[in-house]
């Protein structure tokens, strides 16, 4: 079974995928919601863990980082078990870090967590999923007041495919704004499709989800 495969159904009999009626915090009506925080205890971790390395490697990526970065909050957990995932099951130990929100004024201080940053790291950025990009432009500040790093790449879980300020996709503005290439371990609609063609999704829910993106989509590039 693929990736994309495995990734979907793992997402959708964890409940962090559902499919249905929902309303997000912009107003707009989904009919698909993306939480990973369900993923909260060990096995989910470590699964989810496991996927992100996969995708790692199987993307190519992994040959291009140093340091594996989590925002705060929920790419904290994803950096961390990727790591463990990492050595695990490939047997490569890659160091990893965090950020904290504000800057402690004692100890270690700052407002990186972990492996310190060096002058011509490569940060790959794991995060969860991109919304609007905002969040991930903050990050991209904070690392590089801490080094002279290099950002090859953000990894999120789900590319909701939606919208953002202009006719492309919040991954595809990203990736235009800052060069900085925008990577999923699956679509909204690869995970969808993946699940109908297996019958574990309610029936019509990947019409839906193309009636959806017709409408709210956006171009990736």
């Amino acid at each position: 079974m693929s990736l994309k495969s495995e990734f979907a159904f793992f997402l959708i009999r964890s409940g962090a995928v559902r499919f249905g009626s929902f309303t997000l915090k912009s107003g707009r009506p989904s009919p698909y919601f993306v939480n990973l925080g369900v993923l909260a205890d060990g096995e989910a971790a470590s699964r989810l863990g496991g996927f992100y390395a996969r995708a790692l490697i199987e993307m190519g990526l992994l040959d291009s980082t140093d340091v594996l970065f989590g925002p705060s909050y929920k790419g904290i957990p994803i950096a961390v078990s990727t790591a463990v995932a990492l050595f695990r099951d490939h047997g490569k130990s890659i160091r990893f870090a965090f950020n904290r929100k504000e800057a402690k004024g004692h100890g270690e201080g700052g407002l990186i967590v972990g492996s310190p940053l060096r002058d011509g790291d490569r940060v790959g950025i794991l995060d969860d999923v991109m919304t609007t990009g905002k969040t991930k432009e903050e990050i991209l500040d904070v690392l590089r007041s801490a080094a002279k790093v290099e950002i090859p790449y953000v990894l999120i879980a789900v590319d909701r495919l939606e919208r953002g300020e202009t006719d492309l996709c919040a991954t595809g503005e990203f990736q235009q704004r800052y060069g900085i290439r925008v990577y999923s371990i699956a679509t909204i609609e690869e995970i969808a499709e993946a699940a109908s063609r297996s019958g574990i999704i309610p029936e019509g829910a990947l019409s839906s989800i193309r009636s959806h993106l017709r409408e709210y989509g956006g171009r990736r590039s």
